[in-house]
């Protein structure tokens, strides 16, 4: 398997960017890592603690979401915000099919594609993340808040959000996997280094 080496500049993100996606990425790893082993509330008991780091590191979670956002809308470095989502755009659609069907036909060789951060297919995924994770918290916050404010009881079964927040956890499994998974493959081919996005120096 080979892979080109064409990268972008290493100061390609921005130190802000970089901070609120380590916030993001941490704080979703720790509500997967607890959500396979927390014992949750029900009417007769609050969770144990667990359960209290799966609810303080959503709220994180949702933070951070946001945070992200607002970082999208005023940045001026990095991946334009339209290329995160093309689906909008008939030139931008257009281009996400093109890098597909050329990441495909190659990997059929046996071949990664060189490597190209802002390109329309990595943009696209890297948007789709985004909005996964920020429905992944912003259910999670919708159900803390219901039971906060006495509109549900604590038990889960029957809230929507909860359902929801239930229903995106294979999905963010998956996404978080493969994510992390192509993220790898690019480092040691030093075709991407891991530093670029998690170094914290400006």
């Amino acid at each position: 398997m080979s892979l080109a080496q064409e990268t972008p500049p290493a100061d390609y993100h921005a130190l802000s960017t970089r901070i609120v996606h380590a916030g993001l990425a941490l704080s979703i790893c720790v509500q997967l890592a607890t959500s396979l082993i927390m014992q949750g509330p029900s009417d007769t008991s609050a969770g144990d603690l667990l359960f209290q780091i799966h609810r303080y590191s959503g709220l994180a979670a949702l933070t951070f979401a946001f945070l992200f956002w607002a970082i999208l809308a005023f940045r001026n470095r990095g991946t334009d915000a339209a290329a995160l989502f093309p689906w909008f755009s008939s030139v931008r659609r257009k281009a996400f099919v093109n890098d597909l069907t050329n990441h495909v036909r190659t990997g059929l060789t046996g071949r990664l594609p060189a490597y190209d951060e802002t390109g329309p297919l990595a943009s696209a995924v890297h948007g789709l993340g985004l909005l996964l994770m920020t429905a992944m918290a912003v259910s999670g916050g919708t159900y803390a808040m219901e039971v906060w404010t006495g509109l549900i009881s604590p038990e889960p079964d029957g809230s929507l959000a909860m359902s929801i927040h239930v229903g995106l956890a294979n999905l963010v499994w998956v996404y978080l996997i493969g994510h992390a998974g192509m993220a790898t493959i690019h480092h040691f081919t030093r075709s991407a280094p891991l530093a670029r996005m998690w170094r914290l120096k400006p």
